[in-house]
């Protein structure tokens, strides 16, 4: 049926999980920070990162990932030409899809931890402080994990249409999946069975990941009463 491009879009989905994860652990750390910032008393930090999620969340992630592919390979050889390097250096397309979707994805999943961070009892911090913890033993043992649980809903939203972005990285040359169907179409002419099948494919991991979060949220809710949420 798929005339042996079967093994070609198995190992192009390996490469979309890789670039999803990556992706993913990026932004997780780009939103905490984003959160801290929005969240923090410094006039500066707010302002940064309300321009941050702001101008990201705006923009089209299709530009952005143009953007950060050409616009940065014309940066890096500029910067490589200061330093004497005469060899033209290409930025591979799996590290510009990775950090473009991870900076996307931060802004959005900063505002999903802010509002989870303020969902917080206000006195939590200062219970934690008087009891002798230090600020990151207050953040790791009482903020995190019950930010944690407030904050999965948007979470696995954005894990979700994290995945399906992925398909973006196509434009840029980076051989995943819908580049492989996309090839695998043209060689056979029959477009409706390869996107067909990368459309199952994409639902089947979203699927998988949508039983993986509700896994996540009993294991969240062990102790805690119906209705508290």
């Amino acid at each position: 049926m798929l005339h042996g491009y079967a093994p070609s879009l198995l190992n192009g989905t390996l490469l979309t999980l890789a670039l999803a994860l990556l992706s993913l652990a990026i932004a997780v750390v780009l939103g905490l920070a984003a959160a801290s910032a929005r969240l923090s008393r410094s006039r500066w930090l707010q302002g940064g990162a309300l321009a941050y999620t702001t101008l990201i969340r705006g923009v089209p992630d299709l530009v952005l990932m143009l953007l950060v592919f050409f616009g940065g390979q014309l940066a890096v050889n500029a910067l490589a030409q200061q330093l004497g390097f005469a060899d033209y250096i290409d930025v591979d397309p799996f590290v510009a899809g990775v950090l473009t979707i991870g900076f996307v994805f931060g802004a959005y999943l900063g505002e999903t931890f802010r509002g989870a961070f303020l969902a917080l009892a206000p006195g939590q911090r200062e219970a934690g402080l008087a009891c002798g913890m230090s600020r990151w033993q207050v953040l790791r043992r009482l903020l995190l994990p019950q930010m944690l649980r407030y904050a999965l809903p948007g979470l696995s939203n954005n894990w979700l249409v994290l995945v399906k972005s992925t398909a973006i990285v196509s434009v840029i040359g980076l051989n995943d999946m819908m580049l492989r169907a996309t090839q695998a179409a043209g060689a056979t002419r029959e477009p409706f069975v390869f996107y067909a099948s990368a459309a199952l494919i994409y639902l089947a991991i979203t699927s998988v990941s949508e039983l993986g979060f509700k896994a996540l949220a009993r294991r969240l809710a062990v102790g805690v009463r119906t209705g508290a949420l």
